[in-house]
């Protein structure tokens, strides 16, 4: 689910609606950035609830039968010698399927983790697909964006979270869990206002205010033209960022007038000649 897509009252009720259910948070170590390209050399899934906390840990290095570049090894500090005394992919992954869809597939960063889990499962001629997922970046934007940094390690050093080395998937596994607990606990034990002010200071893109208005980018570029919401220019994506409160004002005020014309869309498409 897009989360980043909804507005704060949508998304309030959202994270407080899946509170209860039980995550499956994982994490991988990799010898690269492309899922179709690079393999997985580590994966470590923690399966917990909010009530219980961390019920099941499984953890396990995988031989990716290919050589790790030397700044992956850098990096995360496991060697090529470690992965090949381990078993590859096809020994290790289909043990992880029972508990990779046990509850709500949890990343920080999903789409990196899914995009691996998925080519790792293609390659063994298993389809890897779940409806339920959550990414804790997306959650870090709408509770902590005054944070300069939003990555994982940045998380753990801001909490305080003993959790041991980072780039080690158990560690970043527990690591991203206890942000989540953290996070969803703030969640449930504020008042609608505070969350919802928090929400609002994150920071969007044309993109993602063309879904929420329901609009092509183009009418919506237009339409912020002319529109006094806070904005920055954001040199990491080089694209102008607008912050969601204002956004959600915008929505609240021109809803009417894209009544008005989503229906006289509709009018000219009707009236026209087949």
């Amino acid at each position: 689910m897009k989360t980043n897509l909804l507005t704060s009252t949508e998304l309030l009720n959202y994270y407080r609606q899946i509170s209860t259910e039980v995550f499956a948070v994982v994490d991988l170590e990799t010898t690269g950035a492309v899922g179709n390209n690079d393999r997985i050399i580590e994966i470590s899934v923690v399966k917990a609830t909010l009530k219980d906390g961390i019920q099941q840990i499984l953890t396990d290095l995988i031989n990716p039968e290919i050589v790790i570049p030397d700044q992956i090894v850098r990096f995360t500090g496991i060697s090529q010698a470690m992965v090949d005394r381990a078993a590859s992919s096809d020994r290790i992954l289909p043990n992880y399927l029972p508990i990779l869809e046990s509850g709500i597939l949890t990343a920080h960063n999903f789409n990196f983790d899914y995009s691996f889990l998925q080519a790792e499962y293609r390659r063994l001629g298993i389809t890897f697909k779940v409806q339920a997922q959550l990414c804790t970046v997306e959650l870090s934007r709408l509770l902590l964006s005054h944070l300069p940094s939003r990555s994982l390690p940045k998380l753990v050093k801001y909490y305080g979270f003993d959790v041991g080395k980072s780039h080690r998937a158990e560690s970043d596994a527990i690591a991203c869990w206890l942000l989540l607990e953290k996070l969803l606990t703030q969640i449930l034990n504020s008042s609608d206002a505070e969350i919802i002010h928090l929400f609002g200071q994150q920071w969007l893109s044309v993109q993602n205010i063309s879904v929420i208005f329901k609009l092509s980018p183009t009418r919506v570029e237009s339409i912020l033209e002319n529109a006094t919401i806070k904005s920055r220019f954001s040199r990491h994506r080089q694209i102008n960022l607008y912050q969601r409160s204002g956004v959600e004002m915008l929505l609240e005020e021109i809803k009417e007038e894209l009544k008005t014309e989503s229906q006289k869309e509709i009018t000219e498409q009707l009236s026209l000649p087949f």
